[in-house]
């Protein structure tokens, strides 16, 4: 039995002449019963027309009523008449009355009729053969998954064909004393999916079909009339449709939705029939698309070649190097989670002819629409090993699966925290072992830097400064020494060795009186307490 109400009454007789489904109907009375959704339209369609002629057999007592106290007979017969028709040939008259030349003496019940709201949506694509295109399409695409959210694209001119229905039984329902808030209809998309789910999640063998879940399972449907539909609205509100370039139409649902809270109602009647036209075909399934939320990698990696880039390195449409840190690490990690794609961030960078030493650089990927999501901590044991086995150029520690808001711990770092290098640095003029000792006593020393002049192309120009925490000096021989450095992220140290032409101050000529250079760089700590260590 339908959760149905006498004030819904006017509304179901309305919205059955005006031919709209079943389904429509409920969502117009605020039904939110979901089973009365998922039962066959025919019943619930029988059931809408019982609920109605209830309506009019009621009215049959108080005729009888008239005619005892004198009143106008002929009235009372059309009425007792009326009453004593079946409930389905009251419905056909009514929809021959609003609709011309639609058949003579076919039942409302049995004909098939394209709905003039959702143009079929819940008609046809609400049966189990949909359920079944949209399950094979998600097998098809080979997915590793427990749960998947179902989403739904749908037209816009649907919201043209609701608003249009909405208007057309407002005054009835104003006129009889009751209020129809256009909110509180039932949207379409979830009036769908409360009858598709359960059907799709059957044929995938019972997967939980839930409201928030990492494979989204896209269905978009299409129609043909949808420009013709909305084309009134763009020279009512012209100012809700601007082209785009990555769009095909400018009447998109968002645009649209826009338009019709903007246009008067008595606006919107003069350009669109209202109940809406009988259309001449239903909506198209463009397609069903399967996406998966991204899934985050993180790590410390350790680079041991002076001739390897971070990330691919092309000037000019031309690759420099035949591969990079970023590619190394990524081509394992792609064919574990089958993911289609990843980006690829660190604390920081090094140059290509730095060494990363010590405990290595953090480093995040995030993997786009990966098919396997889940990865043991024994497969994700095999994987670092698949990667460090790979090259003996790199090595990769602590990897392990990560959430996206634990990404940011690695970016503050980039600033906050300090890092330490050895660098190898020449003097042109000797040197001998007690002209360097001071360099230990410094502390604390504040660089402005302006932006380096090997940068510029990709950074902004600024004076930034930084600070070097701490150093200490070893002596090689009369033109060469170790400097260790503990400094500020972000301190370009090639730049504090040579200079820069004056771009960063003070710098180690300044302070050893004499042009120095650096041959040789490495990074031996990133202080960044992240990712989690994991024990080896």
């Amino acid at each position: 039995m339908l959760p149905l109400k006498e004030k819904d009454k006017p509304i179901v007789q309305k919205l059955l002449s005006a031919g709209c489904c079943a389904r429509c109907i409920l969502r117009f009375c605020c039904t939110r019963v979901q089973a009365a959704y998922r039962q066959p339209q025919q019943e619930t369609l029988k059931e809408l027309l019982a609920f109605i002629s209830d309506t009019e057999n009621s009215k049959a007592p108080d005729s009888a009523a008239s005619v005892s106290t004198g009143e106008n007979k002929s009235h009372d017969a059309s009425v007792s008449e009326a009453a004593e028709q079946p409930a389905s040939k009251r419905a056909k008259l009514e929809h021959n009355e609003t609709n011309a030349g639609s058949e003579e003496g076919e039942d409302a019940a049995a004909k098939s009729h394209v709905c003039v709201v959702c143009l079929g949506i819940l008609q046809e694509f609400c049966a189990t053969t949909q359920a079944v295109k949209i399950a094979e399409a998600v097998k098809a695409e080979k997915y590793e998954f427990d749960t998947l959210v179902l989403s739904v694209s749908l037209p816009a001119q649907l919201c043209v064909r609701e608003h249009s229905c909405w208007l057309h039984v407002k005054k009835e329902v104003r006129d009889k004393g009751l209020v129809l808030d256009k909110d509180d209809i039932i949207p379409l998309k979830e009036a769908f999916k409360w009858v598709v789910q359960g059907l799709v999640a059957k044929q995938l063998g019972g997967v939980a079909v839930v409201t928030k879940s990492g494979l989204e399972v896209g269905v978009e449907f299409t129609h043909e009339a949808t420009d013709g539909d909305c084309h009134f609205l763009a020279s009512v509100c012209p100012d809700c449709f601007k082209p785009t370039k990555n769009k095909q139409s400018v009447f998109t649902r968002m645009a649209v939705v826009k338009a019709l809270e903007k246009i008067p109602d008595a606006s919107f009647l003069r350009h669109y029939p209202c109940p809406p036209a009988r259309p001449s075909s239903c909506c198209s399934l463009q397609g069903v698309q399967c996406l998966h939320t991204s899934v985050f990698i993180a790590g410390r990696y350790n680079k041991f070649c002076r001739s390897l880039p971070q990330t691919p390195w092309v000037i000019d449409g031309e690759r420099r190097m035949e591969s990079s840190v970023e590619e190394l690490i990524a081509a394992p990690v792609l064919s574990s989670f089958r993911a289609e794609g990843f980006n690829f961030s660190s604390s920081g960078r090094e140059d290509v002819d730095v060494r990363t030493l010590g405990n290595g650089r953090p480093f995040a990927m995030e993997l786009i629409n990966p098919h396997k999501s889940r990865l043991s901590r024994v497969e994700m044991k095999q994987l670092q090993e698949t990667i460090n086995e790979s090259s003996d150029k790199i090595r990769v520690r602590d990897l392990q699966i990560v959430s996206r808001d634990a990404m940011s711990r690695m970016k503050e770092g980039e600033e906050e925290k300090t890092k330490s290098y050895t660098a190898l640095v020449w003097t042109r003029k000797p040197i001998q072992r007690d002209d360097i000792i001071f360099i230990g006593e410094i502390k604390e020393l504040t660089l402005d830097q302006k932006t380096p002049l090997r940068v510029l192309h990709r950074r902004a120009l600024a004076v930034r400064q930084r600070v070097v925490h701490s150093m200490n000096a070893r002596f090689l021989d009369p033109h060469h020494f170790h400097l260790e450095l503990k400094t500020q992220a972000g301190t370009y140290i090639k730049e504090f060795v040579h200079g820069d032409f004056g771009r960063t101050k003070p710098n180690l000529c300044e302070l050893l009186q004499t042009d120095t250079d650096i041959l040789e760089l490495d990074v031996e700590s990133v202080d960044v307490d992240w990712p989690p260590a994991i024990p080896e």
